[in-house]
């Protein structure tokens, strides 16, 4: 599929979701004088793209989501290449964003260290976070275990190498595989810290104090499995206990979206 057939279909999206927001972040190829302007224009996206001049510099917050809609700029689009920033008004990734390693290397437990173009992911002068977990090579089976318990294990060490931020942004292969609540679980827990402090999205309360949170009782067992469990020597049910919840209010700014898809496009326009 041809480049300007892709960007047509997120335009078409774009149109038929006019409170979604989509970001693109494209491993530059194109050599052709205003390549990128060019393909943008030739897909009717440019009407929607955020403009680089309002984009925080150092680290500064970001317009809301609201601001964005009813500005009509619901796209964000960087660039690997700096040059395109002065060339072409498109952003270039690193001035903005702070990103993992990608491939076997960002997959290791309990490390969570920037890619090489990367600044440090405690560097808090880029104010969005992209966190990268997928194998170096992909597997449609390996990313039912990747997408799963790991992923949110990896998203809070990365937290925590990033300044107490949590990601913007999780990038994983094969989306919709996972053997538990998968990406879209790993979203929710992110964006429930962002937003209201809360360990997911679905327990922040409306129009309360940050870190106020609707958390769920555990409903008891049926009355046939209240029975001690003969391996737990303190009488605990068997499942139940010393079970709980912890709930933490952060203390780190609140950006405007996180994306369960990074859409990466490799564009080669001759």
């Amino acid at each position: 599929m041809s480049s300007i057939n892709v960007l047509r279909e997120i335009q078409k999206f774009l149109e038929a979701n006019p409170r979604e927001i989509v970001t693109l972040f494209i491993e530059d190829y194109v050599t052709s004088p205003d390549g990128l302007t060019k393909v943008f224009s030739a897909s009717d996206l440019t009407r929607y793209m955020f403009p680089v001049r309002r984009m925080p510099k150092d680290g500064g917050d970001w317009p809301t989501i609201t601001d964005m809609v009813l500005q009509n700029q619901r796209l964000v689009v960087f660039t690997s290449k700096s040059a395109k920033e002065a060339s072409e008004s498109i952003a270039y990734e690193w001035s903005f964003v702070v990103e993992t390693q990608y491939g076997n290397e960002g997959q290791i437990a309990g490390s969570c260290h920037n890619r090489s173009e990367s600044l440090a992911m405690n560097t808090t002068s880029r104010s969005l976070v992209l966190q990268n977990y997928f194998s170096t090579n992909p597997n449609v089976t390996g990313a039912c275990i990747d997408n799963s318990g790991s992923l949110i294990s990896m998203m809070k060490t990365c937290q925590q190498a990033a300044g107490g931020r949590w990601p913007n942004y999780v990038a994983v292969d094969f989306y919709q595989r996972s053997d538990g609540g998968g990406a879209p679980e790993a979203v929710d827990v992110a964006n429930g810290y962002l937003t209201c402090g809360c360990p997911n999205i679905a327990y922040c309360r409306m129009n309360a104090p940050f870190g106020t949170c609707d958390i769920p009782v555990l409903s008891p067992p049926p009355p046939a499995q209240l029975q001690a469990s003969p391996d737990s020597p303190d009488g605990s049910f068997g499942g139940f206990g010393g079970f709980g919840f912890a709930t933490h209010a952060s203390a780190q700014p609140r950006w405007f979206y996180l994306a369960i898809l990074t859409t990466l496009i490799m564009l080669l326009v001759m």
